[in-house]
């Protein structure tokens, strides 16, 4: 674990100097990766650890970032008021979509969740005079930071979000290893046996959709920071598929897995669209590729390579040792 953690704190030093040595291109594009891995982190709360797989995360990442895009453009808020509306107004609609929701398994959550984010994506997409409609929403203003410091860098945002993406990993990692995080893990592995054993399964399915639709509208939030616009594509069903896939690649059910998933799929999308306009295309066979050979992610192929070397290791150490023993 400590090992871990050293990797850890040594790759987050690693982003505080990117900075200094990369251009303004590739600090947006981490920039990116740091917002769609919280978003990835939030929805791996309901697919990795509680098992609830949704097809409709992205209306929270929609509604955290149309309440922060909304104040911000109508109000001269700090940044931590309208982070705190945009998670405000995620954590009540989850709580209605869960409340509705929750008592589904399987196939019929999943298309609950996801007839839920297609109703609010009509919404946005209809409520011209508020959301802007197709036009989407514009005009954004720079929120401040503390008294009159705005976050009007893309170098200052780059390091509030990157903050924010450690405050939440360390909280998120308190959690996993929580007797909350291992109730969720045991609603996962076997839910009828925890209810045996006396849990309400369905508070806290509803309080595991709660905690990851309130982070998925902080995702939001910190992309209308970012990007200072924000459409109804991004509410769209196309979006939850996009950060399940990113969960699923990287591993789920893992700390660094959906950030890892985070990461490759921003880079590939990168990579590939700069040669060729089917890259959607790609990346679907690239997921296809991971379902069928590695269906544990990155992760898991980091792991078994790991758990390889490990085994010749052993078997190098207990060699010499057997071959003491027969002469002896």
């Amino acid at each position: 674990m400590r090992i871990k953690q050293l990797y850890g704190w040594g790759l987050f030093l690693l982003m505080v100097f990117a900075p200094f040595v990369l251009s303004l291109y590739y600090v947006n594009i981490l920039t990116e990766i740091f917002i769609l891995a919280v978003f990835a982190v939030s929805l791996n709360l309901l697919v990795g650890q509680t098992g609830l797989v949704s097809l409709g995360h992205a209306a929270f990442f929609g509604a955290g970032a149309y309440a922060t895009g909304i104040v911000a453009a109508n109000v001269n808020a700090n940044v931590f008021l309208t982070i705190f509306v945009g998670m405000l107004v995620a954590a009540v609609l989850a709580l209605l979509i869960g409340f509705l929701s929750i008592k589904a398994h399987g196939f019929y959550f999943l298309m609950l969740t996801l007839a839920c984010s297609q109703i609010l994506y009509s919404i946005i997409y209809q409520w011209t005079d508020v959301t802007g409609g197709s036009n989407g929403l514009s005009g954004i203003s720079t929120p401040v930071l503390f008294g009159s410091f705005a976050l009007s860098n893309p170098v200052f945002i780059y390091y509030f979000i990157l903050v924010v993406f450690g405050i939440l990993l360390v909280i998120i990692n308190r959690l996993l290893h929580s007797p909350l995080g291992y109730v969720f893990i045991g609603i996962r592995e076997n839910e009828q046996r925890m209810k045996s054993n006396g849990y309400n399964t369905v508070f806290y399915k509803n309080l595991s959709f709660l905690i990851a639709g309130t982070l998925g509208g902080l995702a939001g939030s910190l992309y209308v920071i970012f990007n200072g616009f924000i459409s109804p594509t991004d509410v769209y069903w196309t979006m939850s598929g996009s950060v399940l896939i990113m969960v699923l690649i990287g591993g789920a059910g893992t700390l660094w897995g959906p950030v890892i998933g985070a990461a490759f799929i921003v880079l590939m999308e990168t990579i590939i669209s700069s040669y060729t306009e089917n890259w959607m295309m790609i990346i679907g066979l690239i997921f296809i590729l991971f379902t069928i050979f590695a269906p544990k992610g990155i992760v898991g192929i980091l792991e078994n390579i790991k758990a390889l070397f490990t085994k010749k290791e052993t078997n190098a150490i207990l060699q010499p040792a057997k071959q003491t023993n027969m002469d002896g």
